[in-house]
């Protein structure tokens, strides 16, 4: 039987302006799963219902433990990593690690020095004396340094180049080789494309895909029409006006050339645009 490190049922969170609406999927344990969307998608929302940082509706199990009934122990599981580490930047990485140690009782000091040198952190350095790349990985450290299985990361390769965003693909793929879990958001689908084994798309509050990375990507054929007519006659998805004609997704493996990522997430897009608008006229 599959392990589920993830198993997330209807959750729900409502704005003003925006609804999580009753999303449902699961992580495998061993997986890395990638969240996309464009922004205001619903993404940092899902990752924070799901740690319990904000107030929502739905069941959250990790590794089959319920997170509503046993919150302490499922977050030990868990580590959560933002866009780099913005807390403490006057105080050195040994304060703040010690700051932090004091939350878990299964704190390793040994696990946290070893990630500290595998990652080249010098703990004498102040938190506002790292590149947004070590800032990641030291907040990588603190999250495997009291058992974390799950790693829940939310933009982590926001605003670092290109090496960097390399380099942190590199550590998730050692990470998984360690049987760590990942699921984390990301707009930079170039970053997926290296890691990722599954992709979970939202849009507007709604997932629309929720498919191995394969899958979704052979799911698809981009191709070009003349005219719109001719892109009604196969059902292509989402077709928009480009540079000599339309373009559109069609489902299946014949005309057409292997679609991206990113293809994928605008044509989709558009076509949930296009239906919207038809069903509020």
């Amino acid at each position: 039987m599959t392990l589920l490190a993830l198993n997330v049922q209807n959750l729900r969170k409502v704005y003003p302006n925006f609804v999580l609406d009753g999303i449902s999927f699961s992580v495998e344990a061993g997986q890395i799963a990638g969240l996309i969307g464009r922004n205001g998608a619903g993404k940092s929302t899902t990752l924070k219902s799901v740690m319990g940082l904000i107030a929502s509706e739905g069941a959250v199990k990790v590794f089959g433990k319920d997170f509503g009934e046993e919150e302490g122990t499922a977050k030990e599981l868990i580590g959560y990593v933002g866009g780099g580490f913005r807390f403490y930047p006057n105080k050195a990485l040994s304060a703040v690690a010690k700051t932090v140690a004091r939350f878990y009782p299964h704190w390793d000091g040994e696990v946290f020095r070893r990630y500290c040198d595998e990652y080249a952190l010098v703990l004498t350095k102040k938190i506002r004396e790292l590149s947004e790349g070590m800032k990641i990985k030291f907040a990588l450290a603190l999250a495997l340094s009291h058992g974390a299985k799950l790693l829940l990361l939310d933009e982590p390769t926001s605003g670092l180049d290109p090496l960097s965003r390399e380099d942190l693909c590199d550590t998730l793929l050692a990470l998984k080789a360690q049987g760590v879990t990942v699921l984390f958001s990301t707009h930079i689908t170039s970053d997926l494309m290296r890691v990722a084994d599954r992709i979970l798309y939202l849009s507007d509050g709604t997932l629309l895909a929720d498919a191995a990375l394969d899958a979704l990507i052979g799911r698809y054929r981009l191709k070009h029409f003349a005219d719109l007519a001719e892109a009604d006659a196969v059902r292509a998805i989402g077709v928009k006006a480009v540079k000599g004609g339309f373009e559109g997704l069609v489902e299946g493996s014949g005309e057409g050339r292997e679609a991206t990522l990113d293809e994928i997430m605008i044509h989709l897009e558009w076509e949930r645009r296009k239906s919207h608008e038809i069903a509020h006229k």
